[in-house]
């Protein structure tokens, strides 16, 4: 089973099915549809889920639009975005950077 880690603020979006959605650069795990994952927090890795990958999509950062958001965290802005990327995975980020947007469904 892959583990994706979630931070602390987005623990509870999970479990109360708001943040169905999961965005991830650099997938070294090569996550894809039908995958079962353990979720757990950042911080201290204590898994708090388990579930399963619905639906992969791959764009470039500078791409993404509304309706990519279903599901999603929301920012006020691109800069936003991609600050808060850069934060995760280092100042390489840019609007040409590759992201995996990933749909999943809890399953317990």
């Amino acid at each position: 089973m892959k583990t994706l880690k979630f931070a602390h603020n987005l623990v509870e979006k999970v479990l109360d099915g708001s943040k169905t959605v999961t965005w991830r650069l650099f997938d070294d795990k090569d996550l894809s549809v039908g995958d079962r994952l353990q979720c757990s927090t950042s911080d201290t890795g204590n898994g708090f889920a388990e579930a399963e990958i619905v639906a992969v999509q791959e764009k470039k950062l500078g791409e993404i639009e509304g309706a990519d958001f279903v599901g999603h965290e929301k920012y006020a802005d691109q800069e936003e975005m991609l600050e808060t990327y850069r934060g995760y995975y280092g100042d390489s980020v840019d609007r040409d950077t590759v992201v995996k947007i990933i749909e999943f469904k809890l399953l317990n």
